[in-house]
């Protein structure tokens, strides 16, 4: 399902959605907490537009980050930030993301993520995408699991399957939604199914939900490790 034209185009479209809910943001509401423990919604920008400056960075055969410590200590210097500053830093980031992903003739190359993780070339606008559409839902203002687009939760539900696929500590786990199959987890052990919507599904996946609105038969609902 990965395609980088596609995923591109998406990207642009997802990113506008963004802006424009974070150009809706006082001093007040950025300072409030978001989604994500620990991080207000200041830090949830300030980390995208780092992002877009890390994957600059893959795209262009360069370390991701200089090191775990100094992508934190650059999202809590950016968090606070006045709205106009945090909103300007997560555009124009953007655009030189996307200036660099037109400039690529090469998809099929591998390239290094963090912490010594590979990919292929063609999966980093997706990777992207993730990061703009997730991270807005974890803003809090508004934008549910429920309005992302049928294609991207698809996807993202593969990806997050296929991140899990091999792990033994996750039982062989049957995924069930919208009409749609997945398989993840181990091979020792009695199959779980886990069925419900797509984006209960998603959600719990990619750690945004607890997983209490799906249907579970075969054991208990499996336990996932972190993202």
């Amino acid at each position: 399902m990965i395609d980088p034209v596609q995923d591109l185009a998406a990207l642009g479209q997802a990113t506008d959605r963004l802006l424009a809910a974070a150009a809706a943001l006082d001093e007040t509401a950025l300072a409030a907490p978001s989604r994500l423990p620990g991080w207000s919604r200041g830090h949830v920008l300030a980390h995208l537009a780092r992002n877009a400056d890390a994957l600059v960075n893959v795209l262009r055969g360069l370390p991701m980050y200089v090191s775990g410590e100094a992508r934190e200590k650059d999202i809590e210097r950016d968090a606070p930030r006045p709205p106009a500053v945090q909103v300007a830093d997560v555009r124009d980031t953007a655009e030189l993301f996307a200036a660099e992903a037109a400039a690529q003739d090469d998809w099929e190359r591998r390239v290094e993520l963090r912490n010594g993780v590979t990919d292929r070339a063609a999966r980093v606008p997706f990777r992207r995408l993730v990061e703009i559409e997730l991270h807005h839902v974890d803003l809090g203002v508004g934008y549910e699991l429920e309005d992302l687009a049928d294609r991207f939760t698809a996807q993202e539900t593969d990806f997050l399957a296929d991140r899990f696929s091999g792990n033994a500590t996750v039982p062989p786990t049957r995924l069930l939604a919208g009409g749609a199959e997945w398989r993840t987890g181990g091979s020792e052990g009695a199959e779980v199914t886990v069925s419900g919507s797509a984006a209960d599904l998603v959600g719990w996946l990619a750690g945004r939900r607890d997983g209490a609105a799906l249907t579970v038969s075969g054991g208990p609902l499996p336990v996932l490790p972190p993202l």
